[in-house]
């Protein structure tokens, strides 16, 4: 069995459950866990508060309370592909991320993320993303390895001083003459809770796209999101009319099933620039990975 040396954290809902009590709503958040599973867990102390003390198994729901618990899964498959460390310093950590690995824990990962690899090689235990990038989606991705100067590079994402730049491969069923498209629209999360949708109202996620190539059904695309909504780029680009090649949520959600590791999301996390907030210099990183 694998289990996580790191605590996952949850934030409750605002909105109660229908049962008060704590567990049940860890039983229907993670129904693929069994209830038996997360009774021991409670049981074991595994499930702790935001002071790290154990939670009893008959405690209330508390909105808005901070929640740990760790990890574990039965035989976790090992992802065969590796990082590739592009640039280091004192405050960052900048990485090539391969498809399929996920960058935090998650669903049936515990130790095979980037997040854990990267603690056990740099021997760091305070290495932390600052911003998501999907586990089939390959390229680039920042860590903070210094908690004290994290707050300043994650402004960055969020404040959108720092260009991504994104290259993906789709399928077209017609030829365009168009070569660019600004996308602006409204994402929010769908159903189910994995999956996100466009609906109506203000915008809150930019996308530029622009065509590089197109040939016998498949064009090359370069991408630049300007936010940063969960699955933004895959959306926009099925919205399009362009889903990527092997996407396999958008437009459609396919069966699920194990990893087809001969065939990767056609979508990569190409390029970085920022100002360092914290030395002040130009910072340029492209990752080395192309398209199929």
């Amino acid at each position: 069995m694998a289990v996580s040396n790191y605590p996952s954290k949850i934030v409750l809902p605002q909105q109660r459950p229908v049962s008060p009590r704590l567990f049940d709503f860890f039983c229907q958040r993670f129904s693929k866990i069994s209830s038996d599973v997360w009774r021991r867990r409670f049981v074991d102390g595994k499930v702790l508060d935001a002071n790290h003390q154990p939670i009893p198994l008959d405690a209330l729901y508390v909105p808005q309370s901070t929640v740990y618990y760790f990890r574990e899964v039965d035989d976790e498959k090992v992802i065969p592909f590796h990082e590739e460390i592009v640039y280091r310093d004192d405050e960052l950590v900048v990485v090539c991320k391969p498809h399929f690995l996920p960058v935090t824990p998650g669903g049936r990962f515990v130790k095979e993320c980037l997040v854990y690899r990267l603690r056990a090689e740099l021997k760091n235990d305070h290495i932390a993303p600052l911003h998501r990038l999907d586990r089939h989606t390959a390229g680039l991705v920042m860590l903070s390895l210094n908690p004290e100067t994290r707050s300043h590079y994650a402004a960055l994402f969020s404040q959108g001083d720092i260009c991504k730049t994104y290259l993906a491969m789709g399928h077209y069923s017609t030829p365009t003459d168009q070569n660019k498209w600004e996308v602006r629209n409204r994402i929010e999360q769908g159903q189910p809770w994995f999956l996100r949708h466009v609906v109506n109202g203000t915008p809150n996620a930019h996308s530029t796209i622009r065509l590089r190539q197109q040939l016998d059904g498949c064009a090359s695309f370069e991408l630049q999101p300007h936010t940063g909504k969960t699955h933004q780029l895959r959306i926009h680009m099925s919205g399009l009319g362009f889903p990527i090649i092997n996407d396999r949520c958008y437009p459609t959600l396919q069966p699920e099933q194990a990893d087809d590791f001969q065939r990767p999301l056609q979508l990569i996390a190409k390029g970085l620039q920022f100002k360092d907030p914290v030395t002040g210099r130009h910072h340029q990183f492209k990752s080395s990975r192309e398209l199929l």
